[in-house]
């Protein structure tokens, strides 16, 4: 398993590098960028590190910072990477406007606030608590995306348009989730206060209000503006305030 996922990520960081030798051949004003952002690094991971002290740091030496810390992680848990590459191949799959890897990479902030948070989850279980939330903190505030270092987020998720996100400590999020802009997931204020399981494949709308201790079945979809307090069952779509089931595989109640 781990050969293969080495495999993986080594194929998609030719596959940058390819693209990135075209685009720097074809503009070579867009191409000096491109050459410091991937043409300059060895390999994925430096160029990821590199991508998240830029967007995090407003200078240069918490642009080193936030790098040295992505850095650190990357070496410690290697699948860090491979769990990118999925989350990066997971946007050209699943968004009609592109084509390739490399404007995603450069250009998707959501991408880089999910790899930042991919950071601090791992800090935050190092006990490097204050940087982890140091990452949270300047995420959102340079990307508009605040996850808690505490919340559980699965591969292939796509963080779509990614503006007005907030995720909250403990909620749990599966594989190839898709989440559109403004979407609150988080706790009620009732105790016991405990966090919403997103399950996989699941669609989560513009503008959607998933709150309290409940579960979202695997490939339900979420409608925009949707306000879910109660569990959905898998594969039916929820919609309205409160929400209400449409489209079920088989006849099911919001509980």
């Amino acid at each position: 398993m781990a050969e293969a996922a080495t495999l993986a990520s080594d194929g998609l960081w030719r596959k940058l590098r390819g693209e990135a030798q075209r685009a720097a051949a074809a503009d070579p004003v867009f191409g000096k960028a491109v050459a410091g952002a991937i043409l300059a690094h060895d390999d994925f991971a430096a160029a990821l590190a590199d991508l998240i002290g830029q967007r995090l740091g407003s200078g240069t030496a918490e642009r080193a910072r936030f790098t040295s810390f992505a850095r650190d992680a990357f070496h410690g848990e290697p699948d860090l990477i491979e769990t990118a590459a999925c989350d990066l191949q997971a946007i050209a799959l699943r968004d009609p406007a592109i084509a390739e890897l490399l404007p995603p990479l450069l250009h998707y902030k959501g991408y880089v606030a999910l790899q930042a948070w991919r950071v601090s989850h791992w800090l935050w279980h190092c006990g490097q608590i204050d940087a982890a939330l140091l990452f949270q903190n300047e995420a959102s505030n340079a990307l508009q995306v605040s996850i808690h270092p505490a919340a559980s987020i699965g591969s292939s998720v796509y963080l779509d348009h990614a503006t007005g996100i907030v995720i909250g400590a403990n909620v749990i999020i599966g594989d190839e989730v898709t989440i559109l802009q403004n979407v609150s997931i988080g706790r009620r204020s009732e105790l016991p206060a405990r966090s919403p399981r997103i399950g996989r494949g699941v669609y989560i709308g513009g503008g959607a209000t998933i709150l309290g201790d409940i579960s979202i079945g695997d490939l339900a979809k979420i409608g925009a503006g949707t306000v879910v307090t109660s569990d959905i069952p898998a594969g039916c779509t929820a919609v309205g305030n409160p929400a209400r089931l449409t489209n079920c595989p088989e006849p099911a109640s919001v509980a």
